[in-house]
């Protein structure tokens, strides 16, 4: 019986795999309209308002409440909502390194001489979310 509920849950899995093709995105702030990265700062903003993203050390980071929401609205299908605990599918995550992520999520393989937890191909790759990969990783840290 065990072995037919898990079969089941395999085929509702790779059937939702499709499910999700966009990136959660978050919640929108009510007010003002953010400024345009190019925008000059306002005239009481810090200076570092107007440092790019990518040359924050916090972008480089990632957060991990846009990972939690990554997580939970792209990953669950296969893997558990819980990251410590292996899904149906997919396996605990917790802990799982950037490079790792960056590996197996964007281009669907591992870093060199890793050794997966699952020998399963199960994962298909999703370059869509190459710019949530700091945020996962953040998250699953």
């Amino acid at each position: 019986m065990r072995d037919a509920a898990a079969r089941a849950a395999v085929v509702l899995a790779l059937l939702l795999g499709g499910c999700g093709d966009q990136p959660a995105s978050p919640p929108q702030e009510t007010g003002s309209a953010p400024a345009p990265a190019n925008a000059p700062a306002p005239p009481n903003a810090p200076a570092a308002a107007n440092v790019p993203a990518s040359a924050s050390p916090s972008a480089a980071a990632g957060s991990a409440a846009k990972g939690k929401q990554v997580w939970l609205g792209q990953c669950i299908a296969c893997h558990n909502p819980d990251p410590t605990k292996d899904g149906p599918v997919g396996p605990a995550v917790k802990g799982s390194s950037r490079d790792l992520l960056e590996a197996r999520v964007v281009r669907g393989e591992y870093p060199a001489g890793y050794m997966p937890k699952r020998p399963t191909k199960v994962m298909p790759p999703r370059p869509d979310l190459a710019p949530s990969v700091s945020d996962l990783a953040a998250y699953l840290h």
